[in-house]
């Protein structure tokens, strides 16, 4: 499982979230707390939104707690909206292609979790992805995959419907497949302005996602990054967090995550 961080809010120095908490990101890579695994050292990512509509992003294979670049571009970089992702591979290689976050256009994607049994299923999924979208498949990771299908599925219009599809249609592959190992989804989408986060499992056992309401804005992590869990609030089990920069915060249970939950 990997480790991630989202901020949304007044521009801020992303090394004031990533880098300098006690519990931060970086240190999250060396020393998880609430991972499957304490490290996440298979590559890291940043994507961040400045002065153009499109985000830039800075990936790596290497550890994020032994990456020097890293540390100089954070200090450096100051942003409205940023994503940054630690890694621990599921089993796809570890490659600069396969870091997250992933990008389309002006939306950024970033992924914590597993399709159970993806090597069987993998030709089956990819074959739903059109491809004006397939084509811009880099790397090999189910995390990819999901974001490109959901695409397919409406996801710029409709975030948490299309979203809603393409876990049927994932799910739907692995009953067929007669795959029991579990389907788990804590993700980040944004284009920017408007951020949403889900909280899915078809087990009812999703990795974690805390949000905090600052001063600046908003931040929603994986895991607190003061290594204290008084003033985060958990995103429940099967929920989803929508904001738009600058307004309020929403946590609901789509229907469609309730159903993926049974199945």
């Amino acid at each position: 499982m990997c480790r991630f961080l989202a901020y949304s809010g007044e521009p801020v120095f992303l090394s004031d979230l990533v880098c300098s908490p006690v519990h931060s990101l970086v240190h999250q890579s060396l020393h998880a707390d609430e991972g499957k695994t304490e490290t996440n050292g298979d590559g890291f990512g940043i994507g961040w939104y400045g002065e153009r509509p499109e985000p830039g992003i800075y990936r790596d294979i290497s550890p994020a707690w032994s990456d020097e670049n890293l540390a100089n571009l954070c200090g450096q970089v100051r942003a409205r909206t940023f994503f940054a992702h630690v890694r621990a591979s599921t089993g796809t290689a570890t490659a600069r292609a396969n870091c997250h976050p992933f990008a389309h256009g002006r939306h950024l994607f970033m992924h914590n979790g597993q399709i159970g049994g993806y090597h069987r299923i993998k030709r089956r999924i990819e074959a739903l992805i059109p491809d004006e979208y397939y084509d811009g498949r880099r790397g090999s990771t189910d995390s990819e995959a999901i974001f490109l299908l959901a695409l397919a599925n409406g996801l710029k219009q409709d975030p948490v419907g299309a979203m809603a599809e393409t876990m049927a249609q994932v799910r739907g592959l692995m009953r067929g497949a007669g795959i029991a190992e579990p389907l788990r989804f804590t993700a980040l989408l944004t284009d920017g302005e408007e951020l949403t986060a889900y909280r899915w499992a078809c087990d009812g056992r999703p990795p974690s996602l805390y949000y905090r309401e600052g001063e600046t804005g908003l931040v929603v992590v994986s895991e607190p990054i003061d290594g204290c869990r008084e003033g985060w609030t958990v995103v429940p089990k099967g929920g989803t967090l929508r904001a738009r920069r600058g307004g309020a915060v929403t946590v609901e249970r789509p229907a469609a995550e309730a159903a993926l939950c049974a199945a």
